[in-house]
């Protein structure tokens, strides 16, 4: 490291604070995504509680400088535990006019816009849609204005290097990582040791990437405009070994400890989607762990190879977004007829058909539930944050384990790829997955002779014997046609569907017996409303309600991972607060099942925005349900 990066960063004044929240945003290929994990990262390191919002442009390759192709990044750091990244920013760092004109609206009044002033020439204000420059015209007025030569400040470092034209502008995002690092007192050498190891195959983008990042760092110490440096403090946790997670990475290792736990083989069958690909990326990773992973030609195939996965012996894993759901349909249907261990994992995305790929939303829970041919339940569960989806991939892999049926985990894009510090459990704590196959007979005939019967169930759980293919004296009869209860022969008989079907339900709802019972959090005996949540709406309604209750408000709150079976405590739960609300990414489909299931006059908050909701958008709604006196109590 030079000389102005190593040791103390105390040639400024500084001053601690408690939280800050950072956007950073530009062009596609200006490495905002990077940049914002990377910050993450070291904050991670330094102790720091935080939250991130990744925020992708929706189209893959957008004209560069226009509104369309603007990535950005958004992170909270901490001293305290906090569950959003932020309703609106305090510091955005703007590397061109469309990033600023995009991103400008969420940053609070009188926050600090740091921007690349050399993204500023006329053509890149034209495409921004701006008629003068805001950087000149007094438009900025109400904020703190650091413009700052990104990339000719780079550019004329790196090319000493030797490096030219693209490849030199190209490092102007280790810039402005030198510069967030030094603002914030982040650790100088955490982030020369990522770039080492990162780029350690061409050591000239090595090296121009460390010289951009040293750069912004005695940009940041030399420069009159940023006065100030700030230090936010290690949050207190418990002992333990933390790492930062984000939603797939969890599910993905999730899974993996599910095959460590089950002690079965364990087969992943997908089709790369967005936002879901990653955890077949990661997955793939780890043939020691005993998973074997196959990318498919398309979701039918993928589906078609895991259910034959899970009649194989495996436990059997397909992951997909909402799309593939639609596709995977018919063979869900056929691992209900089967009754076979399988989880389908959803990662859901803007809707309907391509919709928004990039964008989250939680508006697959209908088809969830209900989206197969005939009378076809299952379990379906949700994770609520990225720490939450490796525990959430554990209980899949355990129901459909135990009650031999398909599973649909749901998880979403917002999920998927924030990020948030996770401790890692220890292993004697996690549950016994183990189970066993068929191994002989079980059942006498009418002749006496000794036969097995692949539908004769647990008295307790419903589940068939799994029987695994080329087992002596075990064949039986597959496929999508009715089987007859017991012997699983072929039957077109009434009264049998009728007894089939009952008991494929009674199944699914009987794995309700094995949940923990509800959480009720805030006041939660005395609140005026409810406020229902699922999936990850958990940070935001979480904020919110304490937000309230700090206020003088009476409010509760109850999150449900299991969307299917309810669990049997929440009728009871429901029906006890004057007032019940249900925020949702979608236009009320868990408040519809609420109302139809306990009769209740749940009211349906809803975005359809592509953007998770704000802890001051809930906080907002619960004011309104609360009514004008809520405050004089």
């Amino acid at each position: 490291m030079t000389e102005q990066t190593q040791g103390s960063t105390a040639t400024k004044p500084s001053e601690e604070i408690t939280d800050v929240v950072i956007r950073l945003a530009g062009d596609s290929g200006d490495g905002m995504q990077l940049t914002g994990t990377q910050f993450t990262a070291v904050s991670a390191l330094a102790g720091n509680d935080l939250a991130t919002l990744p925020d992708f442009p929706a189209e893959i390759r957008a004209p560069a400088g226009t509104l369309p192709g603007v990535s950005a990044f958004q992170v909270r750091i901490s001293s305290e535990d906090i569950s959003t990244p932020g309703d609106i920013a305090d510091v955005l760092v703007a590397m061109n006019p469309a990033a600023l004109r995009s991103e400008l609206s969420k940053l609070r009044q009188g926050g600090m816009v740091i921007v690349n002033s050399d993204g500023f020439e006329e053509r890149d204000l034209d495409k921004a849609g701006y008629d003068a420059n805001p950087l000149t015209d007094d438009s900025l007025a109400d904020y703190q204005v650091v413009e700052v030569p990104m990339t000719d400040l780079t550019v004329r470092k790196v090319k000493e290097l030797g490096v030219k034209g693209r490849e030199a502008e190209r490092s102007k995002n280790f810039f402005a990582l030198g510069l967030l690092c030094w603002m914030y007192s982040r650790n100088p050498d955490d982030l020369r040791a990522w770039i080492e190891d990162r780029f350690a195959k061409d050591e000239l983008i090595r090296d121009a990437n460390i010289t951009a990042f040293e750069v912004g760092w005695s940009f940041g110490e030399t420069t009159e405009l940023i006065p100030v440096t700030r230090s936010v403090a290690p949050m207190e946790r418990p002992p333990g070994t933390y790492r930062n997670i984000n939603g797939n990475t969890g599910l993905a290792w999730g899974i993996i400890a599910a095959a460590q736990l089950s002690g079965l083989p364990t087969y992943l069958g997908s089709y790369p989607i967005t936002p879901a690909s990653d955890i077949l990326h990661e997955l793939a990773k780890h043939p020691e762990a005993g998973i074997r992973t196959f990318q498919a030609e398309d979701e039918i195939a993928a589906a078609a190879s895991s259910v034959g996965a899970a009649f194989a012996g495996d436990l059997a894993w397909t992951t997909t977004s909402g799309p593939g759901m639609a596709l995977k349909g018919e063979t869900i249907g056929l691992a209900i007829s089967l009754e076979l261990p399988l989880v389908i994992v959803d990662i859901q995305r803007g809707g309907p058909s391509t919709g928004l790929p990039t964008k989250t939303e939680q508006s697959d829970l209908t088809q969830a539930l209900f989206g197969r041919h005939g009378e076809s339940p299952l379990p379906v569960i949700a994770a609520s944050r990225p720490a939450d989806s490796f525990e959430c991939a554990i209980q899949a892999a355990e129901i459909a384990i135990k009650y031999r049926t398909p599973v649909i985990l749901l998880s979403d894009g917002y999920i998927a790829n924030s990020s948030e510090p996770w401790c890692l459990p220890d292993v004697e704590d996690l549950p016994d997955l183990s189970t066993t196959y068929a191994t002989g007979t079980n059942h006498t005939g009418a002749d006496g002779v000794e036969e097995f019967w692949p539908y004769l169930r647990d008295p307790d759980t419903l589940a068939r014997p799994w029987a695994i293919p080329g087992t002596p004296g075990l064949e039986h009869r597959i496929g999508g046609i009715e089987k007859a209860d017991g012997s699983g022969d072929i039957s077109y008989d009434p009264d049998n569907h009728q007894a089939m079907t009952d008991l494929r339900a009674a199944k699914v709802a009987g794995v309700a017996r094995g949940y923990r019972k509800l959480e009720v959090t805030g006041d939660s005996e005395d609140a005026d409303l409810l406020v229902v949540g699922w999936g990850s709406t958990w940070g935001a309604i979480a904020a919110a309600v304490e937000r309230v209750r700090s206020a003088g408000g009476k409010v509760a709150h109850v999150h449900l991972r299991n969307l299917n079976p309810l669990p049997e405590d929440l009728g009871d739960i429901v029906r006890r607060y004057p007032k019940v609300m249900v925020p949702e990414l979608n236009l009320g489909q868990l408040s519809m099942v609420l109302r139809s299931k306990y009769l209740i006059d749940a009211q349906s908050v809803s975005k359809v925005a592509g953007l998770p909701f704000t802890a001051g958008e809930i906080e907002s709604e619960i004011h309104k349900m609360l009514g004008d006196d809520w405050s004089d109590r």
